[in-house]
């Protein structure tokens, strides 16, 4: 991912997250949030995110990675980052993951 060459401090890097994770909140149908992700993101970066979604219920089920590859042609690497997320990252997978998929989802 392309990095500034002078980041921005924490402190206003963190604020401008929390200010795009409220705008994404405020939004109540699922429409509009592609919409707005649409017009945020590139067609590469829809794209990796889409690849991430898709693998989190097939690993919730317990399925092998080369089999989730198979299926969704996502690559190994990217299923396993995606797998270590789910057991050690913020949590976000799980959130989303226990409203989409309430059966399958890991209370963390």
């Amino acid at each position: 991912m392309k990095q500034r060459p002078d980041p921005l401090p924490k402190q206003d890097a963190d604020a401008s997250f929390r200010a795009l994770a409220k705008a994404l909140a405020a939004l109540e149908r699922p429409d509009e949030v592609g919409a707005f992700l649409r017009d945020l993101c590139t067609p590469a970066e829809l794209e990796a995110m889409t690849d991430r979604w898709r693998v989190v219920p097939l690993l919730l089920q317990g399925v092998p990675y080369r089999e989730i590859h198979e299926r969704t042609r996502v690559s190994v690497t990217t299923i396993g980052r995606v797998a270590r997320t789910i057991e050690h990252g913020a949590g976000g997978y799980a959130a989303a993951a226990r409203r989409q998929h309430p059966r399958l989802a890991p209370s963390h």
